[in-house]
């Protein structure tokens, strides 16, 4: 039975992850395939996944596989998705996923080209 008032979704388990790109005015995000895709300067630049088991457990990073080879070097926790081979996926359970996840976010914010897949202006 729908009632008059909106429906509120619940916070993200790692929404805490994104909370400084939230702030951006090009940031949003949205529900994709049972994850919180999120948006930066017309980017998909991250996908939170919470699903229960590995390997939907973490950050998907969208890149390029041009960018595997650097991004995997710059920050140790990441690895090749392994159903998702085209992007890369920080695991909830790498011993410093908060940092790792921190670090991740701060070359977001600085427009790190090597993170994020362009998307239509029309799936906002």
């Amino acid at each position: 039975m729908k009632t008059g008032w909106p429906q509120l979704r619940k916070r993200h388990r790692y929404q805490w992850v994104i909370d400084s790109l939230c702030e951006q005015p090009t940031f949003f995000q949205k529900r994709m395939f049972g994850s919180e895709a999120c948006y930066l300067h017309g980017r998909l630049v991250l996908a939170l996944t919470s699903g229960a088991d590995e390997p939907w457990r973490g950050i998907l990073v969208p890149t390029a596989k041009i960018h595997h080879r650097s991004l995997l070097q710059e920050f140790v926790g990441l690895r090749v998705h392994p159903v998702l081979r085209k992007w890369l996926y920080l695991p909830e359970d790498f011993d410093e996923f908060e940092g790792t996840a921190n670090s991740l976010i701060e070359r977001i914010l600085a427009n790190d080209i090597r993170i994020g897949v362009e998307s239509p202006r029309s799936s906002r």
